[in-house]
């Protein structure tokens, strides 16, 4: 920009100059040809010398914008196509040169060169660790750039030496991964991490983080499901202060927090201890502090569940209400407890009978999952269906009273648990019964997805695959050649 100021400014001093010069050039000879004048005019031959004197200006005149046109100042035509650049000079002309190059075109110039197709690309998550020193991130960003490779998202966690940091890179489909990581090792990254990412991984960070907070703070059951997606692929087990039977665990956590590189322990606000593990990537000051802060929301909103339902039509005509379930309908459950025969609870709990009711303090928290209740216009407490996190894997588990099997409550209460897993983003969910139990095998099928079968001393493990072509079709993680 200063540049430009100066040459502009040089340019009217110039130009000033050369008007000031040719006014006084002008003077001067006015009155060099006045003197001339009155000199010849007086002599004998003076009229004639002074017509003489003009008609040799006039051929002068003539002479000088015949050179001036031949020997023209004029800018310089454009750049040819043989990739010539054009001079610092040439850039005041540049929009005096456009009409040129414009009219120049004629249709018998060659048509405009094609635009290459669009290449395939994918996307990538990828972590590196670098170190701390000017020039680190830049070394590797270069090194991305020869490949082809575009930086969507950045994020930075720094460490007490060096700093990891977390891409989304859209690189070409014809980039193995395995090349693109020993790319980033030879720039200087080390410990190098690698998966396939998704279109969802396109949302910024603090934009995901919000609606992650959103989630849990309208619903407890959300709070797993939330460290997860926060935290990437990981496995998380909620354990509580007291087994089912009753027996202290002595599971607890400190207020604040331990953070193990693989493993992070949380206090659970409901009581025990939420353990985080991902085996293949250590956890960063940073991700330990975003779940830690997830969990004191969760704890300050206290228990809470969505309320509100769905209103069915059985084939029979009958209305039933499905809605969500908590702690609150505890005693409604055992009552339906009571009116089921023992053959159903056995198939149900894989169990002794008496320990049923023991099950439903734990199935009822939201701290282990979803719990759906079917109640009829009486309010009459029917069935339940559970969707439980078990890990990094989800269970579905189903109860419906004698006197109303058979009816299809079992279905569309599993269709509504399927509908809660596909939304919580898992990718797969199983149940576990006997060979017997025709009536869960029956509506696992009528799911119409692909299904396993496992089968061991009579117990049957059904499991069904939400999405067959899961976005996801790498292992988890991929460690980086080095």
């Amino acid at each position: 920009m200063t540049d430009a100021t100066s040459a502009k400014t040089s340019r009217r001093s110039h130009h000033w100059r050369r008007d000031v010069t040719e006014l006084a050039a002008l003077f001067t000879a006015v009155a060099v040809a006045d003197a001339i004048a009155n000199l010849i005019g007086h002599q004998p031959d003076g009229p004639y010398l002074l017509i003489a004197s003009a008609v040799a200006l006039a051929v002068t005149a003539g002479f000088h914008t015949w050179w001036a046109r031949r020997h023209s100042h004029a800018p310089p035509p454009p750049a040819s196509t043989d990739g010539r650049a054009r001079g610092d000079g040439d850039a005041d002309h540049a929009d005096s040169a456009l009409p040129q190059a414009l009219s120049a075109s004629t249709p018998s110039d060659p048509a405009p060169t094609a635009a290459p197709a669009a290449e395939d690309t994918v996307l990538w998550r990828m972590r590196a660790t670098v170190r701390d020193a000017p020039g680190s991130l830049a070394a590797l960003c270069d090194a991305l750039a020869r490949l082809r490779v575009d930086i969507l998202t950045l994020q930075t966690h720094p460490l007490a030496r060096g700093t990891v940091d977390e891409f989304l890179l859209r690189a070409p489909a014809s980039l193995p991964a395995q090349q693109l990581s020993r790319a980033v090792s030879a720039a200087g990254g080390s410990s190098t991490w690698i998966e396939r990412a998704d279109t969802h991984d396109l949302v910024d960070a603090p934009t995901r983080v919000l609606g992650l907070a959103t989630r849990t703070a309208l619903d407890a059951a959300e709070l797993p499901l939330a460290l997860r997606q926060l935290l990437g692929r990981c496995t998380i087990h909620s354990l509580p202060t007291a087994s089912v039977t009753g027996r202290e665990t002595g599971e607890t956590a400190p207020v604040e927090g331990v953070l193990e590189e693989t493993v992070m322990r949380l206090r659970d606000p409901s009581g025990g201890s939420i353990t985080i593990e991902r085996p293949f990537l250590p956890f960063t000051p940073t991700e330990f502090a975003r779940a830690r802060a997830l969990v004191e929301l969760d704890a300050r909103l206290g228990p809470r569940v969505p309320r509100g339902g769905h209103v069915l039509t059985l084939p029979e005509g009958n209305e039933i209400t499905v809605r969500r379930a908590d702690q609150g309908d505890l005693r409604a459950a055992r009552e339906m407890h009571d009116r089921c025969s023992e053959q159903t609870l056995r198939l149900r709990y894989h169990g002794p009978v008496h320990d049923a009711d023991r099950y439903l303090d734990h199935l009822l928290s939201p701290r282990f999952g979803r719990t759906l209740a079917v109640q009829t216009a009486s309010g009459r407490l029917v069935a339940l269906g559970h969707l439980l996190w078990d890990g990094d894997e989800t269970e579905v588990a189903l109860l419906v009273e004698d006197d109303w099997q058979r009816r299809g409550i079992g279905s569309k209460l599993l269709g509504r648990l399927v509908a809660l897993a596909i939304e919580g983003g898992c990718e797969s969910i199983y149940a576990v019964t006997q060979s017997s139990n025709t009536g869960m095998v029956a509506a696992m099928r009528a799911l119409s997805l692909p299904l396993d079968y496992q089968i061991e001393e009579g117990t049957l493990v059904i499991t069904a695959r939400l999405d067959a072509t899961p976005v996801r079709s790498l292992p988890p993680y991929e460690q980086a050649s080095r």
